[in-house]
């Protein structure tokens, strides 16, 4: 990894803990990333809710589904809601196979069944799996892996030659061609990645649901090398610090400009 480009996002990360994040009522912030997290992860999946309809569920519940969106679309949107949470309360608590079937029993509970019958919630698959254009090796053979993947990421992270985005783009690769549930690999993948990312406080990544296609391809890439998905890691987190801290600046500069 190019040792200039984690310098830049060091020196980045601490500049917005101290203009942006910290600056926010911690409640407010994580609520602010549970709204924008949830709607892009599980946009990359397929769902169709809009931030603003993410936060009219936020706030309204099931009350007030927004027109033109499905209540599965809406139920997946409030389990990831609440593996969030989780993910948030419990984020000390050891990354262990028992805490990632937790969070997938949190995350797909209302929705797994519906896509996959018989699947069930925070249980491993039982059948070999493909996704789009991806085959995927036998199931057993890579559950089985799962353990040492969850051994090899913690020890990694203790190891610090290497930066925790680094391990937290590897360990997203690794466990993505893993492929160990029947549905919602992506979305808990995606949760576990800023649970590390949490662990060791940095700002929790977000992937714009835009930016869909090449982060596929990213994942696609992985098998055969690492990289282009570490620097997609990197440039997003880069890319949404930027964009916050440049926002807030000109906020204050329009007030500034606008009082009396």
């Amino acid at each position: 990894m190019n040792q200039e480009k984690i310098i830049a996002f060091d020196r980045l990360a601490k500049q917005y803990g101290e203009v942006f994040s910290t600056r926010m009522a911690v409640e407010d912030y994580m609520e602010y990333n549970e709204i924008l997290f949830s709607c892009h992860s599980c946009g990359i999946e397929g769902n169709t809710f809009t931030v603003n309809d993410t936060k009219v569920l936020k706030e309204k519940g099931l009350d007030m589904i927004p027109q033109g969106r499905t209540l599965f679309e809406a139920f997946e949107i409030l389990d990831h809601f609440r593996a969030y949470e989780e993910m948030v309360r419990t984020v000390e608590a050891p990354l262990t196979e028992e805490y990632v079937k937790h969070l997938h029993f949190l995350l797909t509970e209302h929705t797994i069944s519906y896509r996959h019958k018989g699947a069930k919630p925070g249980e491993y698959t039982e059948f070999d799996m493909c996704a789009g254009e991806t085959v995927f090796g036998e199931h057993e053979k890579l559950i089985a892996r799962v353990p040492e993947l969850l051994r090899s990421t913690l020890l990694a992270l203790q190891d610090k030659r290497w930066h925790p985005m680094e391990v937290a783009a590897r360990f997203h690769g690794h466990f993505e061609w893993l492929h160990p549930f029947r549905d919602g690999n992506g979305r808990i993948g995606r949760l576990l990645v800023n649970k590390l990312l949490l662990q060791n406080n940095l700002p929790i990544l977000i992937i714009p649901v835009e930016q869909r296609p090449v982060y596929l391809e990213c994942m696609k890439l992985f098998r055969e090398n690492a990289e282009p998905l570490v620097d997609f890691f990197f440039n997003t987190a880069i890319v949404r610090m930027e964009r916050e801290i440049e926002q807030k600046r000109i906020a204050g500069e329009e007030l500034n400009s606008g009082l009396l």
